[in-house]
């Protein structure tokens, strides 16, 4: 019997913690290290983005989904 696994944190953005996919997660790097971002903060931040002519970040379709435990 498998199972799965997802992994819970902070959001860099928000502070707010959240479930995620360690694999798929969009992610920012503050002070050298990846940080992971929630669904909401990428919904404010793709407009600002956007605006700067910079490319919209498209969060893998399993970003917010558990993972199976033998891919850890």
């Amino acid at each position: 019997m498998s199972g799965y696994v997802i992994a819970y944190g902070p959001c860099a953005g928000c502070g707010r913690p959240f479930g995620f996919n360690p694999h798929h997660v969009p992610s920012i790097t503050i002070a050298g290290e990846r940080q992971p971002i929630c669904r909401d903060c990428v919904a404010i931040a793709n407009p600002r983005r956007k605006a700067n002519g910079l490319t919209e970040i498209a969060p893998h379709p399993e970003a917010y989904e558990p993972l199976p435990e033998g891919e850890l």
